[in-house]
């Protein structure tokens, strides 16, 4: 059996996508899973160990240029990769109208969320199969609850499993055992006061460990710079998403604003702290293997002792408490 998962962005949601790629590469062998996404996420799919190939977009770039020749050549090679294979299902994880459209460019019968389950109503008209999941769920049980439903087996009632495989020569600090901080989201209402930061950082390195401080812009080096300068912490090099991932998964505990940094921390089973500041982690809150706490929510701002709290409940609940 050959099946297309849809899930394009963001990086959060492409990692709640992931334990459903798992649970169905357990209940049907030899099952064969391609994964369409953007091009900027597709190392999260691709270190997944049952997905078979990932195919990449560039639509939050295209839309911008849509009647330039660059652009028009690009869309004609996407759209031969997606009609390259043959689907038993396409599925379509995101749930909105230009998913829903994008799957069409695909070959094979169409499925996602019914009318009542999906963000977007209207793309469920472009579905043969629909399923019906309640939009109450946490968002990696609704990608797992969606799979199972179409897919004709059980639901797990297993922890989920993000399959991550990760590079044990990933980029890491040059002194031993290290923690990760992720000051930085897209949108400022995200951020946590700069003082906040310093000290987390100044209690982590009390533990005896070293403090790295992630970046993915000019903008946001400088912020982690000015973090890594007063705690004595390290700023890595450019990471790419790959690389982030590798080096998150290496670390002893990670602390982050509502970023698919976070997520994917969580997923690849360390112990998360994620600081929410701007939005309710409720339905979109840290899932992992390990443990792992969301605190805040809209216009409730953790407070320093909050995040200190929530640091302990974390390295508590480890096997060998840190």
């Amino acid at each position: 059996m050959r099946v297309l998962i849809i899930k394009t962005s963001s990086m959060g949601d492409v990692v709640h996508a992931l334990p459903a790629v798992s649970d169905m590469a357990r209940a049907i062998p030899g099952i064969e899973i391609d994964w369409l996404v953007e091009k900027g996420f597709a190392a999260i799919p691709s270190q997944h160990r049952a997905v078979r190939k990932v195919i990449t977009l560039q639509w939050r770039k295209w839309r911008k240029s849509l009647r330039k020749p660059d652009t028009r050549a690009a869309l004609s090679g996407w759209r031969a990769d997606m009609a390259r294979d043959r689907y038993d299902l396409i599925i379509d994880m995101q749930g909105l109208i230009k998913s829903a459209a994008f799957a069409c460019f695909a070959n094979g019968p169409r499925a996602g969320y019914g009318w009542g389950s999906i963000r977007e109503p209207m793309a469920s008209l472009m579905y043969q199969r629909k399923a019906t999941v309640s939009r109450q769920l946490q968002a990696v049980d609704r990608c797992r609850q969606l799979a199972a439903q179409l897919l004709g087996y059980a639901l797990p009632t297993t922890t989920p499993d993000f399959g991550l495989t990760a590079d044990p020569d990933a980029w890491t600090p040059d002194e031993g055992p290290f923690a990760v901080l992720i000051p930085c989201a897209s949108r400022p209402e995200k951020l946590w006061p700069l003082a906040d930061w310093v000290a987390i950082g100044h209690q982590l390195r009390a533990r005896g460990w070293q403090v790295a401080i992630m970046w993915g812009s000019p903008e946001e080096q400088h912020l982690a710079q000015s973090i890594a300068d007063k705690v004595q912490g390290v700023v890595p090099p450019f990471l790419t998403v790959a690389q982030a991932a590798d080096t998150l998964a290496q670390a002893q505990v990670v602390i982050g604003l509502d970023t698919g940094m976070s997520h994917l921390a969580a997923a690849q089973g360390r112990p998360t702290v994620g600081i929410y500041c701007d939005h309710e982690p409720g339905l979109a809150g840290l899932v992992g293997s390990g443990p792992v706490v969301s605190l805040g929510g809209k216009g409730q701002t953790p407070t320093l002792a909050d995040v200190q709290a929530g640091l302990d409940r974390v390295l508590s609940s480890l096997p060998h408490p840190a």
